[in-house]
């Protein structure tokens, strides 16, 4: 009796020094930031157990995790970001780390975007991990070196390189169909037309008559102009299989996240050496911008000292450039030293210290507005990406329609 009792001891303490951390890193280089985490939180004599859902965006994840917490077994820490975190806090259902950001003086450490990311009605809610840089645009130096070609600044010198590739015989622009990849394409279109300040206008103050703004035209009708520098037929491919591509040489130039610069590195390919990046065309100094973060699921508490040495050690700056080294994203911390980034990463991390002003919260990856409005958005851009017939103002009168009806 007295052996079983200790066994049974001995196999809730073990049990107590693991956490369940359900996420949507899948790609080689996702896998490896996961374990850098992972690593850290070994150090605690924490085990992470691994729950990852494949899914671009996180589609997937959401819906596990939702399914889990109705059937009574939610994980104890999930990846979720943007305003899903009010959704969730609202629920009572995370575990609020005030101690933790008092005692580590989050609020001075952290962008001031970040800081107010991670709370909900006064309260610390969410960790942050790094910040993404939406509207970038990758290229190969040595197409652009071997045709005298420098990155273009705007629409009419992308047009021009773009021209100029096509001519050689060399695709100029990388895409999938896949529907939240054509809308991340656009969202970044839409910035360089509309520019942070109505960016944020149109997704936040939520007016239906913005989105029939000629701005919301023309980066819709970019959208469809740009597919004539495209591979055709265009293929739904996932966004490491792009990325796979683009290291091939399969195109000259791609947009994309900056989750890709971390998948090209996972490679073993070096920025400004194998690839560049630069701002997307007409996007120079703004910052379209994703954080990811995780939340403490709680239930009984049983979990809160592994939960808060997670959320420590995640935001701690030694685990913040080793992680955002890897993940291709910047550090969500104003205090690091940023000669220890490589250039892109560098000018991610300084633009968006620029403030509010230079900042656009993406659609798509969840910073910008709810999981309706998201959907409506992603759906309805992608249907007219795929419907050559449908005309742009068609689209502005429906996403204004829907903005109305959700608003």
């Amino acid at each position: 009796m007295v052996a079983g009792a200790l066994l049974w001891v001995a196999v809730s303490a073990h049990a107590a020094q693991t956490l369940d951390v359900l996420h949507w890193w899948t790609s080689i280089s996702e896998r490896q930031a996961a374990n850098s985490l992972a690593t850290a939180l070994a150090g605690e004599q924490i085990t992470w157990r691994d729950a990852a859902i494949p899914g671009g965006a996180g589609v997937g994840a959401f819906k596990v995790l939702k399914s889990r917490v109705l059937s009574g077994h939610a994980p104890d820490v999930a990846q979720l970001i943007g305003p899903t975190i009010g959704d969730w806090a609202q629920l009572g259902l995370l575990l609020e780390l005030d101690d933790v950001a008092t005692d580590e003086d989050w609020q001075t450490a952290f962008f001031p975007t970040v800081w107010k990311l991670s709370r909900f009605q006064r309260h610390v809610v969410a960790v942050p991990v790094g910040i993404h840089r939406i509207n970038n645009l990758y290229y190969r130096p040595e197409v652009f070196a071997e045709f005298g070609l420098l990155p273009p600044r705007n629409w009419a010198e992308f047009e021009r390189v773009a021209a100029h590739l096509q001519r050689a015989g060399i695709t100029p622009l990388a895409q999938s169909s896949e529907p939240w990849q054509v809308a991340t394409l656009f969202e970044t279109l839409l910035l360089a037309e509309a520019g942070p300040a109505f960016y944020r206008q149109l997704l936040r103050q939520r007016d239906p008559n913005d989105w029939l703004d000629v701005r919301v035209r023309r980066a819709l009708e970019r959208l469809r102009s740009l597919k004539r520098w495209m591979p055709q037929p265009l293929a739904q491919r996932s966004w490491d299989e792009m990325a796979r591509g683009f290291a091939r040489g399969d195109a000259a130039m791609w947009v994309m996240g900056d989750w890709a610069r971390g998948e090209l590195n996972s490679f073993g390919l070096e920025v400004d050496r194998h690839f560049g990046c630069a701002a997307v065309p007409g996007t120079a100094g703004m910052h379209l911008y994703s954080v990811d973060t995780f939340a403490m699921l709680s239930d009984d508490y049983g979990k809160q000292r592994q939960q808060e040495a997670f959320a420590r050690l995640a935001a701690s700056v030694p685990v913040q450039l080793t992680y955002n080294r890897i993940k291709g994203s910047v550090p969500v911390r104003r205090d690091i030293d940023p000669a220890q980034l490589d250039p892109c990463s560098r000018q991610s991390w300084q633009t968006f210290g620029r403030g509010e002003a230079v900042q656009a919260p993406s659609i798509v990856h969840r910073m910008a507005t709810d999981e309706g409005m998201k959907d409506a958005i992603i759906a309805q851009v992608h249907r007219y990406f795929s419907e050559d017939q449908i005309p742009a103002t068609e689209v502005q009168r429906r996403l204004a329609a829907i903005s109305k009806a959700l608003k």
